[in-house]
């Protein structure tokens, strides 16, 4: 997804990419989860910090939330390519930085990044300027989701080979879509994957289930996510959400609630700072 105007990258990507840089400068250690290469791709401003959406406190929970699910689906591609899978398919890359901060285990697979073609060009041009490159392991796949191109098809051209398990992911999207348009993409991905594969996605529990003192907070961004033309569209229960993955032809479904992830990465700490339950939790699923 891009930023029509500046053919970079759409709004909430990079708030996603500030928000990890800002777990690492503001956050106490143990760090959940480590990255400033995206700040250095986005390049903001020298007042990025002062942002109202990068308040430290204010953006507490959310910022837990985004690292909770970063460190959750890197284990899981680092779990899954020491069992011998070999392809890594990112759905809305965005800034993701896993190429960049693990060559040694990107290297070994086959990456590929989808995204709309104007965030891909650009981001091809700052991994070129910040001396990254694009190596030949990272396959960066330009689609027009706009214009109803067929992701699936850029995929193949770009190498993917179907017969071969991958780990397929998608974070900070189902939102977005209808949920007709949710059961579309998951049939597409359950279609597409071998034995072997494992699909993780996020997902957006109705607003009225969250924490309440996350809520404004959530709202806020509904808010904020409609004036700006993207607006939410879809939530659903991890009920629901099994049983639209069920429908859409997998076998093994899997809730990953926030529960699971603050004990998981977040035990111990006495700051405060951990994930909320019932705001965006987590789909596995298993053909």
């Amino acid at each position: 997804m891009h930023d029509a105007k500046t053919a970079g990258p759409e709004s909430s990507a990079a708030r996603v990419a500030l928000w990890r840089a800002l777990h690492v400068e503001i956050d106490p250690p143990p760090h959940v989860f480590e990255d400033i290469l995206g700040l250095q791709l986005a390049a903001p401003d020298d007042n990025w910090r002062r942002r109202p959406d990068m308040d430290p406190e204010g953006t507490k929970p959310f910022r837990a939330s985004i690292v909770a699910r970063a460190r959750f689906i890197e284990d899981l591609v680092v779990e899954r390519a020491a069992q011998g899978v070999s392809q890594y398919v990112i759905l809305g890359a965005g800034l993701d930085t896993f190429a960049q901060r693990r060559p040694e285990i990107a290297s070994r697979l086959r990456l590929f990044e989808i995204d709309q073609p104007g965030a891909q060009a650009w981001k091809r041009r700052r991994l070129v300027e910040l001396g990254y490159g694009v190596p030949e392991w990272l396959r960066l796949v330009p689609v027009d989701f706009e214009a109803g191109e067929a992701w699936r098809e850029r995929l193949t051209e770009a190498g993917f080979d179907a017969g071969r398990p991958a780990v397929i992911v998608s974070t900070g999207v189902s939102m977005y879509l209808s949920k007709e348009a949710n059961l579309a993409a998951l049939r597409n991905v359950a279609a597409m994957m071998a034995p072997g594969s494992t699909f993780a996605m996020t997902f957006l529990l109705p607003l009225a289930l969250a924490d309440p003192d996350v809520r404004p907070g959530l709202q806020m961004a509904e808010k904020g996510a409609r004036a700006s033309g993207t607006p939410f569209i879809s939530f659903f229960t991890p009920l629901e959400m099994l049983a639209l993955a069920r429908e859409a032809g997998f076998a093994g479904v899997e809730h990953v609630p926030a529960s699971v992830l603050a004990e998981r990465y977040f035990s111990g700490r006495t700051d405060g700072f951990r994930p909320p339950n019932n705001a965006e939790e987590l789909l596995v699923a298993t053909v």
